[in-house]
């Protein structure tokens, strides 16, 4: 364990925003996690677990906030029962496009729709991270945790997982410290059947085709450059948390009345009497554009889902624009949008 001496948060997150902790420590073992956690809940202090910082966003003041950083490695390849499976167990401290690089390189898929999103393995459960058809919940076989609760070390099955649409049962609880996460992949040098339109439009194909894992990832990173959802230093639209709203989930009865106030808007499918609407149009048919916002904080210029900050600005007006975008959709067709990243000392 090792103290940090420059307290600022901000540096430590993609969006650069974020106030001065009380104190900043690295935890490069699962020992040190577990300790640090231990001493926190013996003081009754509040403390944020970060890796890569790619989903936070934080307050200007968080007041008495400690910060750990998770620089916890390992990765782990090892044969399944199932033949042409293959286990892969990564230290929640390891970056998930490093992980989805190996698992690539080894000819495993069931990831391959995954590169490109920043950040590091340890946050893939918490909000089933997901992108073009994939998700962290269809290959999770376990998830190592410290439960704060019982004061103990196990491992949760992907049913005590509780995964959801963006959203387990680690979302919105300190409960839980993930320590490790185990996937089972399955040998193969063609991808899973595709499910995303857009990616097998690019790809030249249909969907339900498979293609070989190397296309598909390149792919994917093409269609998430050209939207400014690749972390790039030398252009300030990707500083950014990605998507800052998740895509509503709706049952029939809204369904119905969405599509009599908005006929256009894009529907997909996600099971019986459920369906994704397209959080993107509705933002920008409610009148919030590519670029949209004061200056400091903007809509980015590429893609209506991210709100970025290329500099000069603050928490408050990041939180301020998303709230009037919020607001503006809800008046507008009647669709409350729900912030994707983790909010810490802020609300919406």
């Amino acid at each position: 364990m090792r103290a940090v001496v420059d307290r600022t948060i901000a540096p430590l997150t993609t969006l650069g925003l974020g106030g001065e902790a009380s104190e900043i420590v690295e935890a490069s073992t699962d020992e040190d996690i577990v300790s640090c956690l231990r001493c926190w809940g013996r003081q009754s202090r509040p403390g944020v677990l970060l890796a890569g910082g790619s989903n936070v966003v934080v307050a200007d003041a968080p007041g008495d906030t400690a910060v750990m950083l998770l620089r916890t490695r390992g990765l782990e390849l090892r044969r399944s029962g199932d033949s042409t499976a293959v286990e892969v167990e990564a230290a929640a401290g390891e970056s998930l496009q490093d992980v989805v690089d190996a698992c690539l390189d080894a000819g495993l898929a069931g990831v391959e729709c995954l590169s490109g999103i920043p950040g590091s393995v340890g946050a893939t459960p918490m909000q089933n991270v997901g992108a073009y058809g994939q998700e962290i919940a269809d290959v999770v076989s376990s998830v190592k945790v410290y439960d704060r609760e019982l004061d103990t070390v196990y491992r949760m099955t992907r049913s005590d997982c509780r995964f959801g649409h963006r959203s387990s049962a680690f979302r919105g609880s300190s409960r839980w410290a993930v320590l490790a996460v185990t996937l089972c992949l399955q040998r193969s040098r063609l991808s899973d059947p595709l499910r995303y339109a857009q990616l097998a439009q690019h790809l030249g194909t249909a969907l339900g085709d498979r293609m070989p894992l190397a296309d598909v990832a390149s792919a994917v990173v093409s269609l998430r450059r050209s939207k400014g959802m690749v972390l790039d230093p030398a252009d300030p639209d990707t500083r950014s948390v990605g998507s800052f709203f998740t895509n509503p989930v709706v049952g029939a009865g809204q369904r119905e009345r969405l599509l009599a106030a908005a006929p256009g808007v894009p529907l997909f499918g996600i099971g019986p009497g459920r369906w994704k609407a397209s959080a993107a149009w509705l933002i920008e048919q409610a009148g919030f554009g590519r670029g949209y916002g004061p200056g400091p904080v903007r809509i980015s210029t590429k893609h209506t889902l991210a709100l970025t900050h290329p500099g000069g600005g603050s928490t408050e007006m990041l939180v301020a624009l998303a709230r009037e975008i919020r607001d503006g959709v809800l008046a507008t067709y009647g669709i409350l949008l729900e912030p994707e990243p983790v909010l810490i000392g802020v609300e919406l």
